[in-house]
């Protein structure tokens, strides 16, 4: 994948209700942080800085903590991404050794000495640090018309002349077009008993689908083993991607910024939609075989070849190797890509469902860089 990218380059979710609400600082977080830590379980602690760990997929700021005896134990405070943090103003020596903070926060499931640090406060001046600020650009005034190639269809990435990527998606989670279920920005939904409502599943799969669910998505792959985000899901993580045509060889490379820079191939010359599951040069594994023909302005895209091996949406909706996508990509005008798919999959759904929702386009920056595992073992 870095030889494409170099080849190439040379590359709102509905609310969750209050019982579920975290603060803001976990607005961005990759995978849903309950997972990990009890929501139940509120802490606060002061204590010194050791080291800083500046790193995704999260940062994490270690602190010697002095008990009431004497004794002093090292907790580790888990926060957003780099990326989260940069674009919202802080750096990796905002905080260093020997600076003495406040910490409040959510303590690990597990009982380790892990705490998810809804605020972060310097002891010192009182000044709240490494906190996650929407940095959303602001829609212009008036929209601009979605630029052509010289085929005469919409350009769906960056004009030559500028960088540029798709990023804040209008929705995070995947639910069947119609339907209203309350759920937070990872999947897990206000109701548990409105599982049935997010699409027509097949009982097996609701009944997996709700295990995952009261199970705080702790079984994620992603979370677990750094699995990409396939299928859907990367079409709405908050790190956006980019659409770089390839007009000589008739493709579209799809990259994909939370997915450890990942990519997908759309291919437009006429090859039939064949590829095997276990992956190959051109079915990067997670996200299947595209192949796609221009309807008018909208890129119409049958994906299929998927594994079992990731979860295909955030908040764990299952899926079988029947599954299908029918997606059509459109550019309705310069700032929007317009995303709608249709999912088939006789294995795990009793019907064929839609969903739909838009991506904001982000001029003159590059796709953030963001590896899973940086600081995963």
């Amino acid at each position: 994948m870095t030889r494409a990218r170099r080849a190439l380059r040379s590359r709102g979710a509905a609310a969750l209700a209050s019982a579920l609400a975290l603060t803001a600082t976990a607005a961005l977080a990759h995978h849903e942080i309950t997972a990990k830590f009890d929501d139940t379980k509120h802490a606060t602690l002061t204590g010194v800085v050791t080291d800083v760990d500046w790193r995704n997929p999260h940062v994490h700021v270690f602190i010697n903590v002095t008990g009431d005896a004497g004794s002093v134990a090292n907790w580790a405070i888990e926060l957003e991404s780099t990326i989260a943090l940069v674009k919202s103003g802080w750096r990796a020596d905002t905080l260093k050794p020997g600076d003495r903070v406040t910490v409040a926060g959510i303590t690990a499931r597990d009982g380790t000495r892990q705490i998810w640090g809804e605020s972060v406060t310097e002891t010192a001046t009182a000044r709240k640090v490494l906190y996650w600020v929407d940095t959303a650009p602001a829609a212009p005034a008036k929209a601009r018309p979605a630029p052509r190639g010289p085929d005469g269809h919409p350009r769906l990435g960056a004009l030559d002349t500028e960088g540029g990527y798709w990023g804040y998606p209008t929705a995070t989670v995947l639910v069947q077009d119609g339907a209203q279920v309350a759920q937070n920005a990872h999947g897990l939904l206000a109701n548990p008993k409105d599982a049935a409502r997010v699409a027509p599943l097949q009982p097996w799969a609701l009944a997996l689908y709700q295990r995952r669910q009261e199970r705080q998505l702790r079984d994620d792959p992603m979370f677990l083993n750094c699995k990409p985000p396939g299928g859907v899901r990367y079409l709405q993580s908050e790190y956006g991607i980019q659409l770089v045509e390839d007009r000589e060889r008739q493709r579209i490379f799809v990259l994909i910024g939370g997915g450890n820079h990942n990519y997908r191939i759309i291919y437009l010359d006429g090859r039939t939609n064949r590829g095997q599951v276990r992956g190959d040069d051109d079915n990067p594994l997670y996200y299947g075989r595209g192949t796609g023909h221009w309807d008018g302005d909208t890129l119409v895209v049958e994906t299929t070849g998927f594994n079992e091996d990731f979860w295909f949406t955030n908040g764990g909706l299952p899926h079988t190797n029947l599954l299908r996508l029918t997606e059509r990509f459109s550019r309705p005008d310069f700032e929007t890509l317009r995303y709608e798919v249709t999912i088939e999959d006789p294995g795990a759904y009793t019907k064929p469902w839609s969903a739909h929702w838009d991506l904001r386009w982000i001029g003159g920056e590059e796709l953030p860089t963001f590896f899973c595992q940086d600081n995963r073992s």
